[in-house]
């Protein structure tokens, strides 16, 4: 099982080749178990401008793993950003804090593009693909 972020997910949609889409391909080739959780669900989603586009995402995302986050997730993304404060890292976004945190709850790596969770994998027990 792999959870896979928005930032490799707008690149696969959009058919950007970049190392991280090309392991979600091999990933998909190999039938692996992919998952999302709500936060990507609506980041992905939000930035759809077609409806076709947004119903066909939808639909193939109906098909994945969906993670679910229970308040002990988000009181973990809290933990997160205050960990990687007190290492002085910054960490830009509130919502790379909830993805990380799901992954962790649910002991999963996670496939990204996005330097917040190089940050937050110094500090914490996330897992990177």
């Amino acid at each position: 099982m792999v959870l896979v972020d928005t930032s490799v997910w707008i690149h696969f949609f959009k058919g950007t080749q970049t190392s991280q889409v090309a392991i979600l391909e091999d990933l998909i080739q190999s039938d692996e178990d992919l998952c999302i959780s709500g936060v990507i669900l609506t980041e992905v989603l939000q930035g759809i401008q077609s409806n076709i586009d947004y119903r066909r995402t939808l639909d193939y995302f109906a098909t994945l793993i969906y993670l679910p986050m229970d308040q002990s997730s988000f009181v973990l993304a809290a933990n997160l950003y205050r960990g990687a404060r007190r290492m002085g890292l910054t960490i830009r976004s509130t919502i790379d804090c909830l993805i990380a945190a799901c992954a962790i709850h649910h002991s999963i790596p996670l496939l990204q593009n996005d330097r917040d969770f190089q940050a937050i994998a110094r500090c914490s027990r996330l897992k990177l693909l």
